[in-house]
């Protein structure tokens, strides 16, 4: 049995769609759809029920996919114990917000890169719930993103959060400490509506009882930082941002008597039992997250 059938039917069969598999293998939707006329020929029955437009998949296609795992994930077993290479070629579709971006994602991939040289990246930056719908379709490989997936076939592991706090003009912006009140003197910058950020920031004005400031919301973080250089108002912004950009840019982060609900991240992906790199690759980054806000912790002074 052609393995290459198995993996072609298997990803058909995962994200529901011919157009989709595709384009996770690289390959035709005809070259894909005759691997699986071929695979439905050797055993002899049918897989897909191709007499509606509507992707299904008989009874035996629902038994077949049990089995299509369990091949593809002794077929990676093998390839891990009895193979010549200690690494494989890791190619990967990532996605990631402009919060992860911006806080640690260059240096990881920064290490990554020194780790396995043979490292390919195609990096989407955009909101969460675009990068959850992406990787639920199979047109991402991991996003990194303050939403869960809730899809049962995506699997969610949670990341260290992002610290959230205000940040202004080191000279326009040099009070001792910032209060509500104090802050609402100030237009407020601050991610899209509905966004996390944006959530928080209301939050607090709402439970304090305290009038609402006017807010800007900008999807952009350079955005953001170039009105915040402008003298434009006071951004939220995740710590770690601001921390690796205020020796270039006057920025500095203000002693707030109010704390923002830090920004969840989360990372989902989407299992194959073919391979283990997308899980290799998010071990590899959360062992660098780890490391490097136990580094800032030491740094910070108490």
């Amino acid at each position: 049995m052609n393995l290459r059938f198995v993996e072609a039917f298997h990803w058909a069969a995962s994200l529901k769609s011919i157009t989709r598999a595709a384009e996770k293998l690289h390959i035709t939707q005809s070259a894909l759809s005759s691997r699986i006329a071929a695979l439905e020929e050797e055993l002899g029955v049918i897989l897909l029920d191709r007499r509606e437009r509507l992707f299904r998949l008989t009874a035996a296609g629902q038994r077949f996919q049990l089995l299509a795992v369990r091949l593809l994930e002794l077929q990676r077993q093998v390839k891990e114990e009895l193979g010549t290479s200690p690494h494989a070629p890791v190619a990967l579709r990532i996605g990631a917000i402009e919060s992860v971006v911006h806080s640690w994602l260059t240096g990881w991939l920064q290490e990554m890169h020194k780790t396995r040289p043979d490292f390919e990246l195609e990096l989407t930056v955009e909101t969460s719930p675009v990068l959850v719908d992406q990787v639920r379709r199979g047109a991402q490989d991991l996003v990194f993103t303050s939403l869960p997936a809730t899809d049962t076939a995506v699997r969610t592991r949670t990341m260290p959060p992002l610290e959230l706090v205000f940040v202004g003009h080191r000279t326009l912006h040099s009070a001792g400490r910032y209060d509500l009140q104090r802050l609402a003197q100030h237009d407020l910058i601050t991610f899209q509506k509905g966004s996390h950020p944006h959530q928080s920031l209301l939050q607090l004005f709402q439970e304090s009882g305290a009038a609402v400031p006017r807010m800007h919301a900008i999807s952009s973080i350079s955005a953001m930082l170039q009105f915040v250089e402008a003298g434009f108002g006071i951004a939220v912004l995740p710590r770690a941002v601001t921390q690796r950009l205020s020796h270039r840019m006057p920025l500095h982060i203000l002693r707030a008597s109010c704390a923002l609900t830090a920004l969840p991240i989360h990372a989902s992906y989407r299992e194959d039992p073919g391979s283990g790199i997308t899980e290799s690759v998010l071990e590899s980054a959360q062992a660098y997250v780890a490391q490097t806000q136990t580094a800032r912790k030491k740094r910070t002074p108490r």
